[in-house]
């Protein structure tokens, strides 16, 4: 990504989190704030880009679907990576209401983008510190959304910019008031398969040595695939607008990599699990991403 560009993906992100709060029922993932992030240019950016590759006309509004393109949005979204948006974000934070249950009182969103947490979850928000860990360009252009909102910053959200490509995470979170003693919760959604090996590994570590036995993390990974025709667009797409994807993980040897970090490996969810918590039911033909699993790690 470049120095100084605001993440597309994270806005994507945003606008698929959008969508699918105000069009589709039941909802996986309910993030009714969304919408608001995602500025109107941008919106109407990415939706003449989805009126060209479907040939149709979105309807005025945005974001919503009229009945004569909702099939073709619908094949669209789920090409987009949208169930695995949703069912990323679903099951970290069911795990992060257990979580605080528990114990916990610190939670950080590790490359947070246009996360709407610490709005949307008064409830939670009341009972844990919350840091949006992410990169300077996307969190400056997130800070100047909220102000452009009037949107009140929270007195328990505090914003960490860093880059992870050339900062340490135990060293970002040092200047804050991030608690060392305190058992935490880290979710880093859509970040690894961007990063070099190296660099998921080093940010991995901090967090199994700045945060305190019992700690947990939560990320999603790529799992190598086949170069199908596919993956190869998804690649080239992505390459386009300066966030190639460089990192993939082997389930099978994820436990004992995570070992050798300090980190016990306590779920490692597949596509068919991930199917069947979040999309069995579902009649809209949404399913799992057959590339992505979520894993779920314990600072011992």
């Amino acid at each position: 990504m470049k120095e100084d560009q605001v993440s597309l993906t994270a806005i994507m992100t945003a606008y698929l989190r959008a969508y699918h709060a105000m069009n589709d029922t039941p909802k996986v993932f309910d993030d009714f704030l969304a919408c608001h992030l995602i500025p109107e240019e941008r919106r109407a950016l990415i939706e003449q880009g989805f009126s060209e590759a479907l040939q149709i006309r979105v309807p005025e509004g945005g974001l919503a679907c009229s009945e004569q393109a909702a099939n073709p949005l619908l094949s669209l979204m789920q090409a987009m990576g949208l169930p695995h948006v949703l069912s990323r974000s679903r099951y970290t934070e069911d795990n992060l209401d257990l979580a605080v249950k528990q114990g916990v009182e610190q939670y950080v969103i590790l490359g947070a983008g246009m996360d709407t947490f610490a709005f949307r979850r008064p409830d939670l928000l009341r009972q844990v510190q919350v840091f949006e860990v992410d990169h300077p360009a996307t969190q400056t252009f997130k800070r100047n959304r909220l102000s452009e909102l009037g949107w009140e910053i929270p007195s328990h959200l505090h914003f960490v910019p860093v880059d992870f490509t050339k900062e340490s995470l135990a060293d970002a979170l040092k200047g804050t008031l991030y608690d060392v003693q305190t058992k935490s919760f880290f979710s880093w959604l859509g970040v690894t398969m961007y990063l070099t090996r190296d660099e998921v590994f080093a940010t991995l570590r901090s967090i199994a040595e700045i945060a305190p036995e019992g700690s947990a993390v939560i990320f999603d990974y790529f799992v190598p695939e086949e170069d199908t025709p596919y993956m190869k667009e998804m690649r080239e797409d992505l390459r386009k607008i300066g966030e190639p994807m460089k990192t993939t993980f082997d389930p099978s040897t994820l436990a004992f990599e995570l070992e050798s970090l300090g980190l016990r490996l306590h779920e490692n969810l597949s596509p068919s699990d991930i199917q069947e918590r979040y999309f069995q039911s579902r009649t809209d033909g949404y399913y799992a991403s057959k590339h992505v699993r979520f894993a779920w790690a314990v600072v011992e």
